[in-house]
């Protein structure tokens, strides 16, 4: 592996914390993270699809999402779950992967569920752990991405 390729580890511009408010209850919440085909339905920036959607929620348990931007690009996703605290919190990795299936950067996600009144508070800490230079301009929209991510959950667990 040239040196363009290896993955740098240090701290980083673009680690977050986000939090966001859904009047839904928590176990519904976690069921939206936790279960395949209700994640497929709001993960992802708006606009997004997600025609892959494979998750195995248990410590050691592998993801794979395939999400579809809206001009059909397909960007291939793959991670493991750390911790599942059922419905408190899920940690789990994920790594974007270029074209040729070798990752563009790491992330460790760390979500939280706290509910009080019937109305839940997800809150999301994202730490890139890893990362190559082309994997950068992804990084940049990290932020974006997310909010509108938790956007599209607040709006499917107030439907379903």
């Amino acid at each position: 592996m040239d040196a363009s390729r290896s993955l740098i580890a240090r701290s980083t511009p673009w680690d977050l914390v986000l939090t966001r408010t859904c009047d839904t209850p928590r176990r519904i919440v976690f069921r939206a993270w936790s279960e395949p085909t209700r994640f497929a339905q709001w993960w992802g920036p708006r606009g997004f699809t997600n025609p892959v959607c494979e998750l195995e929620s248990r410590p050691g348990g592998a993801l794979r999402i395939d999400m579809r931007g809206p001009d059909g690009t397909v960007y291939r996703t793959v991670g493991a779950f750390r911790e599942v605290v059922e419905p408190e919190r899920l940690v789990f990795t994920t790594s974007a992967l270029d074209d040729t299936g070798r990752p563009l950067f790491e992330v460790l996600n760390s979500v939280t569920f706290s509910e009080r009144g019937g109305t839940t508070s997800v809150t999301v800490q994202a730490q890139v752990l890893k990362w190559i230079p082309a994997g950068e301009r992804f990084l940049e929209g990290m932020e974006e991405g997310w909010s509108q991510t938790l956007e599209r959950l607040a709006a499917y667990v107030a439907e379903n």
